[in-house]
């Protein structure tokens, strides 16, 4: 299946010499959910606005559903819908007014229907006539992504959707997006928010210094690179490890003022080396209280992958 958006060796150089983005080569399917994780300054609003026609490419060619976002550029940006990271809405506009314009600069004829079903989705019937002025931050997000959807995209990209709203509201936004993509549209968001990428997104994008760092779908990124932790909290604290621990040659740390030793491994290995570890702890006579695993968050996976860059 040919991909809804095609990004082959985009470059952004500007003026005084920054470079933004450099030789990044994306293809993003049609109908998933794409996260792009970086740090401010990593070149991902430079991405989405180039692919959007907002910025011009200093290098590199994007297709939108196979047409030229720079030759085709009515076509490519009716079929794109975006919400940017700032509040960019007329104080004294209504709702409905405000949908009703933003359809129709996209050329598209008046369809009361649809729009009334897109603010009924995003819990904003209700505030129809009210002026902009008058929501609350969380509303006013609510309302940028209708203005983004009112002439029917096919392709949606979330400039830090969630950006200063509270946690629920943040996964109210959450189950939307899950509910675009159902409706056949394809979202692509950027986030700071590591766990927004790790609830709903389908694979996961990492830039930094405005080089694509990797592209995976999140299950197998989080398989590749994540690690387990086997926490075993001992009975008595020690000062040091145990000679017969060392031995092993195990990833093995003394925590919380000696009474826990923490292991990590690998879980995808066949050996994993937790039999030899148990029966080392009983060789040395150390009674265990308790032990939990845990599994390495995209979290981590992100910060180790940007420590490895510098």
């Amino acid at each position: 299946m040919q991909p809804i958006v095609s990004i082959s060796n985009l470059s952004k150089t500007y003026g005084n010499g920054y470079q933004a983005l450099k030789n990044v080569t994306l293809d993003i399917k049609q109908g998933e959910i794409l996260a792009l994780l970086g740090p401010n300054g990593a070149g991902k609003t430079t991405l989405i606005s180039i692919i959007c026609g907002i910025v011009n490419a200093s290098n590199g060619s994007v297709l939108v559903n196979g047409h030229d976002n720079v030759k085709d550029f009515r076509i490519t940006r009716s079929l794109i819908g975006l919400v940017p990271q700032e509040l960019t809405l007329g104080a004294f506009d209504k709702v409905w007014g405000t949908l009703c314009f933003s359809r129709g600069l996209f050329g598209k004829k008046p369809n009361k229907e649809y729009l009334e079903g897109v603010l009924k989705e995003l819990s904003l019937w209700d505030k129809k006539d009210s002026i902009l002025l008058a929501l609350s931050g969380g509303m006013k997000r609510r309302v940028l992504i209708a203005k983004a959807l009112a002439h029917e995209p096919k392709v949606l990209f979330l400039d830090e959707p969630t950006a200063g709203v509270d946690v629920e509201l943040r996964k109210d936004m959450w189950e939307l997006v899950q509910r675009l993509r159902e409706s056949g549209v394809t979202i692509i968001l950027t986030t700071h928010y590591i766990e927004e990428a790790e609830a709903i997104a389908d694979r996961v994008g990492v830039i930094n210094n405005g080089e694509l760092l990797l592209i995976d779908d999140k299950e197998a990124l989080m398989h590749k690179l994540g690690k387990r932790q086997l926490i075993i909290e001992l009975e008595s604290s020690l000062s040091s490890l145990p000679s017969v621990l060392v031995s092993l040659e195990l990833e093995l740390e003394l925590v919380n003022e000696g009474n826990k030793i923490i292991y990590t491994y690998d879980p995808h290995k066949t050996d994993t080396g937790i039999s030899e570890l148990l029966a080392a702890i009983n060789e040395a006579d150390l009674l265990i209280k308790d032990m939990q695993s845990t599994k390495t968050s995209l979290e981590e996976i992100f910060v180790n992958l940007l420590k490895a860059e510098k």
